[in-house]
């Protein structure tokens, strides 16, 4: 099977040669910044259309917890265009972040269509370093497509666990690896080192729910879904909530 896989990991990057190349030498990247905020902005709308009822139900958790005033400091981890905010209720003071500064103006044009939310502002910064965010200032931190792409999974969790309060939640949904030895696994081997490119640093055949669980939370809440889109080489997701 290895071997299998990295002679159509072969194939695949024969296929998609200029892309490496373009990557070798450094003029993928800044390429790649500026394009994928159209990307997610397209398939924001379709994602959020087949997602809506499982996205309205597991927000609405953010409710009980306002407490008596009415409030929650919400974290939005790598938000990108904003695709979520019409699902957070009213009272929420959302802090976004993301490491990608050309997400700013899709931010705007949802925070312009949302106005039940108080914005309080746009972090550029990457997850594993938020030193921006105080230590257990945010009731809520929001993770969604996120962990896929991020350097490291277990520091951005971690920095998770430090800016959220005691009893705070992190609300998570995200694609994962099919099971090892499945052949749709061994497609998504095949797909991740030209994937990633695409996908702005997106790994294929990370297995979340493992850093989910090694990161120290108190409670954690879990189900599986189908992937949302089977033309796509993503795999199935994990959606959640993480309690510290």
């Amino acid at each position: 099977m290895d071997v299998l896989v990295r002679l159509l990991q072969l194939l695949m990057l024969l296929l998609t040669l200029p892309l490496h190349l373009m990557a070798l030498l450094g003029l993928w990247q800044p390429l790649c910044k500026s394009y994928f905020p159209y990307l997610m902005a397209a398939l924001a709308d379709k994602t959020n259309r087949k997602m809506e009822n499982k996205k309205r139900e597991l927000f609405s958790e953010i409710k009980g917890l306002m407490g008596t005033s009415g409030k929650v400091a919400l974290l939005e981890l790598g938000c990108g265009t904003g695709a979520n905010f019409q699902f957070y209720p009213a009272g929420c003071r959302i802090t976004c972040l993301d490491p990608n500064p050309h997400f700013e103006k899709f931010l705007k044009r949802s925070m312009a269509e949302n106005r039940h939310l108080q914005y309080e502002r746009f972090v550029v910064a990457p997850g594993e370093d938020m030193k921006q965010v105080a230590d257990g200032s945010m009731d809520v931190v929001v993770c969604t497509l996120v962990l896929c792409s991020v350097q490291s999974p277990k520091r951005v969790l971690q920095e998770v666990h430090r800016v959220l309060r005691p009893g705070g939640v992190l609300f998570f949904w995200e694609h994962v690896a099919y099971p090892r030895g499945s052949q749709a696994f061994m497609w998504q081997q095949v797909f991740e080192p030209t994937w990633k490119h695409i996908g702005d640093g997106c790994y294929l055949t990370r297995e979340t729910w493992k850093d989910l669980e090694n990161a120290q939370f108190s409670e954690i809440q879990m189900e599986r879904q189908p992937p949302p889109f089977k033309w796509l080489p993503v795999g199935p997701h994990i959606m959640g909530k993480a309690v510290k």
